[in-house]
């Protein structure tokens, strides 16, 4: 009997501290499953907007032709694809083969530029140039503060980067 007393309390401190550990694993899988998912829905939306404009060079500019796309179609091209990513949270930039580059911060800043990319401009827009769309995403979380690497900034946050290059098709 006596010893049955002695250990009556120890279920109880064993449980609290097997369910923190529990809970801080369950809620850090969670946020990074978050995290992994922006990154994924980013790097697709940027590979999709590479995608989109390879198809709108030369050929589209030629008279009668009216396929040719804007800094604004692109930014919302990007945007749609990216679902669940806030356009306003995100960090854009269209380059050309000849280094010329077309900011947009946020991305949302871009939707009315009525600007033909790629430019016709160093001939950016010939077939078999280059054009590549770079974003970034600012995801915030209370556990980055545990991130692999993570030093200063904002406490909570981490930078998503994605870029893709593309060949222009025609």
């Amino acid at each position: 009997m006596k010893r049955r007393n002695a250990r009556r309390g120890s279920v109880l401190v064993e449980f609290t501290l097997a369910g923190i550990a529990a809970l801080f694993l369950i809620l850090f899988t969670f946020h990074l499953s978050m995290a992994m998912w922006n990154y994924h829905t980013l790097a697709f939306a940027v590979h999709e907007g590479t995608r989109y404009i390879a198809v709108k060079g030369k050929g589209c500019t030629q008279p009668g032709n009216t396929c040719s796309a804007t800094v604004g179609m692109l930014a919302q091209k990007v945007a749609s694809v990216g679902i669940g990513i806030p356009s306003s949270q995100v960090t854009a930039s269209f380059t050309t083969d000849s280094g010329a580059v077309t900011s947009c911060s946020p991305l949302s800043s871009c939707f009315t530029n009525s600007t033909v990319w790629p430019p016709s401009t160093n001939q950016d827009n010939k077939v078999g140039r280059l054009v590549k769309i770079s974003a970034k995403y600012q995801f915030r979380s209370p556990l980055v503060f545990f991130w692999p690497g993570k030093t200063g900034g904002t406490m909570g946050a981490v930078w998503l980067p994605a870029s893709s290059q593309q060949k222009i098709m025609f």
